[in-house]
């Protein structure tokens, strides 16, 4: 084995072992709504879900030199979000929305991307994805860097509407073969999902 201590690493080098090693990673495709209305979008790969009671993701989003991204300051300031799952049919379009574009320069506009409007919330959908969960902000975290500066944000979200699309909904099960998710590796790598195989519970 090969050790390492992380204090002995810059934040890149800690970065690369951490995304090469924690993989594959889900990803979270953020809609939020900016003050003025606009709808602005962006994948995440730092998600995972909190706890089913009540259900609550966790979305981490990085800080520019201490400054809020996008998702998180329309996220602070409206109070809701929508998180897709992205999948093979429009990973394309989602890598699309991850371009830095400005705040008030919509990227399923930019993506080619088609608005749908939400149930519980004012922040529209993404009609493209299978899976869309509408969500309220329970709390927003700052974390790492230094009080004055962090480094990330730690979106808690609180999903209030779930909508899947016909066939990957089945009695009460998503089924993950019609789904056909994709996960984030390192650099510019992605997964699909490949085998899946069952163990039982000891």
């Amino acid at each position: 084995m090969v050790t390492i201590d992380p204090d002995a690493l810059s934040e890149r080098d800690n970065y690369k072992l951490m995304i090469g090693s924690i993989i594959p990673r889900p990803i979270a495709w953020v809609t939020t709504l900016t003050p003025s209305g606009t709808v602005n979008a962006a994948p995440f790969s730092y998600f995972n879900i909190v706890t089913a009671n009540p259900p609550l993701v966790s979305i981490s989003v990085g800080r520019r030199d201490g400054a809020m991204k996008d998702t998180s300051r329309n996220a602070a300031a409206l109070g809701e979000f929508v998180v897709h799952i992205p999948d093979e049919r429009n990973v394309g379009a989602m890598n699309r929305t991850a371009a830095a574009l400005g705040p008030e320069e919509s990227e399923l506009d930019a993506a080619g991307l088609t608005a749908v409007p939400s149930e519980a919330v004012r922040v529209p959908g993404i009609a493209e994805a299978a899976v869309r969960l509408e969500c309220v902000l329970e709390r927003i975290v700052p974390l790492g860097g230094t009080e004055e500066s962090p480094a990330s944000d730690l979106l808690i979200g609180r999903i209030v509407r779930y909508h899947f699309r016909d066939g990957v909904y089945d009695a009460g099960h998503i089924d993950p073969a019609a789904l056909r998710p994709v996960s984030r590796l390192a650099g510019t790598g992605y997964a699909k999902l490949g085998e899946i195989f069952h163990l039982d519970r000891p």
